[in-house]
């Protein structure tokens, strides 16, 4: 496992991406990203994990804001829910499901997302699928993505995040 700690100072955060963008998706054909991790404090913490576009600030203040595109699972400090987001141009197309699942601290959970090739991507915690949301042309994504992991303290205390694994593939 991968374990990544923040300092003891608010909005510290570490944010990793693979160097080298891989992962140009298409329209038509099909995609899949899966990660497992776990925080020691849901509630005071800020995470990103998924495939996003290649960017040194990847959460901002809100809901992966930091990302101009890119398919996505995150969490805002304050709350123990996470959100998921397909989005093109952060601006212009963006489609968000929130609140998909309450996390619990110190414990593991799994999230997927799995792209049809048709239009479409739905989303799963713990493998059981949790909704769909619109991937069409207007939110999907049209850059290169890479693997992306951001994890960011929500308080002046030291936190830590604990990723076990995260997978991608794109068919082609």
């Amino acid at each position: 496992c991968l374990l990544i700690t923040n300092s003891a100072a608010d909005n510290d955060s570490i944010n990793m991406q693979r160097v080298a963008a891989s992962y140009l998706l298409s329209a038509s054909k099909k995609a899949i990203f899966k990660s497992r991790f776990k925080m020691s404090d849901v509630t005071q913490s800020d995470f990103l994990v998924g495939l996003a576009a290649v960017d040194t600030t990847l959460l901002g203040a809100t809901g992966g804001d930091g990302v101009t595109d890119g398919i996505f699972f995150y969490k805002d400090d304050g709350v123990a829910t996470m959100s998921f987001s397909c989005q093109k141009d952060a601006t212009t197309g963006q489609n968000q499901a929130t609140a998909i699942a309450t996390l619990a601290n110190d414990t593991f959970v799994s999230v997927a997302w799995y792209y049809d090739g048709a239009g479409s991507v739905s989303y799963y915690v713990n493998d059981v699928k949790t909704g769909t949301i619109d991937a069409s042309s207007t939110y999907f994504p049209d850059v290169i993505l890479t693997d992306s992991i951001a994890f960011m303290n929500g308080e002046a205390v030291a936190k830590n995040m604990t990723v076990d694994y995260i997978f991608a593939a794109v068919e082609r």
